[in-house]
């Protein structure tokens, strides 16, 4: 009788406690209070007419299909990709060369430097925005007035000129993430074993040929986390921009970003409808770019397996 019990107890499963299950129960509430009603009630916005005032009416997927009639919206999605990809490159490009210097420097320096890197991004970005403009604002900002003028330089209109926006906005996510994306990176390097470095010089490998054939394949999921984490940044800036331009998107709509226009469109123009419709259209967008990142980082992964059990 005592085995058949014990046979049966294993049987029958764990046993579903009931203090783990109700201290979920704030997480969920909290889930679903602060995400899943406000997206269903964001859903319900972008399926009604715009109306300041009385009661809207169902309009079904005519903001969608107003989208791909918008030119000021195609202006700000082109924008934020083309912002986003300046991001990924020069930040990720900068930050690695960055993180490769300070591992093979003294380890005394990393502390501090990394403490210095990481301030802009501790900063909030409305702060970051307005020391920006006293660097970089045109004839009287501190770039021009201190460097350029002394040296006969043309003068650089970082904030008005349409063809330096967009680059002046990479800066500023330049300067605001590289000591996060640095810190990560250097954390990366810092978990690869040295018997592939080992290996690589017993091979005749130079510290280049190591640095392109262990460094990089091995950080190619740090990478692909940094570049996810830039890319949907840049679909969510806001204060930095937004202070940067002016609350507009700049000469010609330069530094038009998505997350401004749809500002624009729901606090200026009140059309809270169609700025829903924006919000939701480019969620399969981002979802296609960020699996399109994490195959990269897959195939890069298949690849180094590949190669180890060659």
């Amino acid at each position: 009788m005592g085995v058949r019990r014990d046979f049966g107890a294993r049987c029958s499963g764990p046993r579903l406690r009931p203090l783990p299950v109700l201290l979920l129960v704030p997480f969920f509430l909290a889930l679903i209070t602060f995400w899943l009603i406000p997206i269903a009630q964001g859903v319900r916005l972008s399926l009604q007419t715009d109306v300041l005032y009385g009661e809207p009416q169902f309009a079904g997927l005519v903001h969608y299909r107003e989208l791909f009639s918008d030119h000021r919206f195609q202006i700000a999605l082109r924008n934020t990709f083309l912002y986003a990809s300046m991001s990924i490159l020069s930040v990720t490009t900068f930050s690695l060369v960055l993180a490769h210097a300070l591992r093979r420097a003294y380890s005394a320096l990393r502390g501090p430097v990394i403490f210095i890197l990481m301030i802009p991004g501790l900063t909030p970005p409305a702060v970051l925005a307005f020391l920006y403009i006293l660097v970089f604002n045109g004839p009287n900002g501190m770039l021009n007035a201190l460097i350029a003028a002394p040296l006969g330089l043309p003068m650089i209109d970082w904030i008005r000129d349409p063809s330096v926006i967009k680059i002046s906005m990479m800066l500023l996510t330049l300067w605001r993430w590289s000591g996060f994306i640095t810190l990560i990176l250097l954390s990366g390097m810092e978990g690869i074993p040295s018997m592939y470095y080992d290996l690589a010089r017993a091979e005749g490998a130079s510290a280049w040929q190591s640095f392109l054939h262990v460094t990089l394949p091995m950080l190619s999921q740090v990478l692909a986390f940094a570049a996810v984490f830039l890319f949907l940044d840049a679909f969510v800036l806001f204060e930095g921009g937004y202070i940067l331009l002016g609350g507009s998107g700049g000469t010609m709509d330069a530094g038009l970003l998505l997350v401004a226009y749809t500002y624009l469109t729901a606090f200026t123009l009140g059309k809270f409808g169609s700025a829903a419709a924006m919000g939701f259209s480019i969620v399969p967008i981002l979802l296609m770019a960020v699996w399109l990142i994490l195959l990269g980082r897959r195939r890069n992964r298949r690849k180094i397996h590949q190669a180890a059990h060659a």
